[in-house]
């Protein structure tokens, strides 16, 4: 990855993605060389669950001045940071960012924050103890159809509403000729936390009819798939309690 790019991160609260940041200086190594190979100069990249603006920047810096990138991120905190990198980095006029995640509706919600992981707020309750702010959800669909003629490549993660950001976003999904690239965080216990299931998620983007892969962060590589095969390993999840098992895919043509 040839991509260098300055990031404001949190402080030692998070012990995630900052942490991270601060200690390796990258998030990710895989799937970023991944963004990057799926985007060309002028691409339209969307950023759902942008956090503290890592993807967007490393975007930016691939689909220059004649690309766009909309980053969605309904964290006050991490909006603040999201904006901070885009303008250190001059950024303003590529990055659209929105203090708000996408959904199925237009409307508001509420967000229940992680204590000490900053990039895994959720749009549901669970049993833990958490604080919690309102928030705005956007209907993916409505508010890109009006701005783009094309979009190239979507990244998803939301931690457990991913099936209602994708459920929105279809109508746009299924409107062009080519259908965008995806990169999409697959987790059944939380998207059944959050309402829906990894099995229903996977057939919904099934619908989309392009080829499935499971991103392999480990061996850097990406392993064909089906929406069967994807539907069975969640189901398979689902039948365990507790079992917080997830992984990335990527929906279209590999790079």
């Amino acid at each position: 990855m040839t991509a260098h790019v300055s990031l404001y991160v949190h402080g030692e609260r998070d012990r995630f993605v900052s942490q991270r940041l601060r200690e390796t200086g990258i998030w990710e190594p895989y799937e970023s060389e991944l963004v990057l190979s799926l985007l060309q100069p002028g691409d339209v990249f969307v950023d759902v669950g942008a956090n503290i603006g890592y993807f967007s920047v490393l975007a930016a810096t691939r689909v220059g001045g004649g690309g766009r990138v909309y980053a969605f991120e309904p964290d006050a905190d991490n909006y603040r940071l999201l904006c901070a990198s885009v303008h250190a980095n001059g950024f303003d006029a590529i990055v659209q960012a929105e203090e708000a995640g996408l959904a199925d509706y237009t409307g508001t919600a509420t967000l229940y924050l992680s204590a000490d992981n900053l990039g895994d707020h959720q749009v549901f309750a669970t049993d833990e103890r958490r604080a919690a702010s309102d928030i705005t959800l956007l209907n993916g669909s409505e508010f890109l159809g009006a701005r783009v003629s094309r979009v190239d490549l979507v990244k998803i993660d939301t931690q457990g509403s991913e099936y209602a950001v994708v459920k929105g976003l279809m109508p746009l999904l299924q409107s062009p000729a080519e259908t965008p690239a995806l990169i999409v965080e697959l987790t059944p216990l939380s998207l059944r936390q959050g309402g829906a299931s990894g099995r229903a998620l996977i057939e919904l983007l099934a619908q989309l009819r392009q080829p499935l892969w499971i991103i392999d962060h480990v061996a850097h590589r990406l392993v064909a798939s089906s929406a069967a095969e994807l539907a069975q390993w969640c189901d398979d999840v689902d039948a365990v309690p507790g079992d917080a098992g997830f992984m990335n895919i990527l929906v279209g043509q590999a790079p």
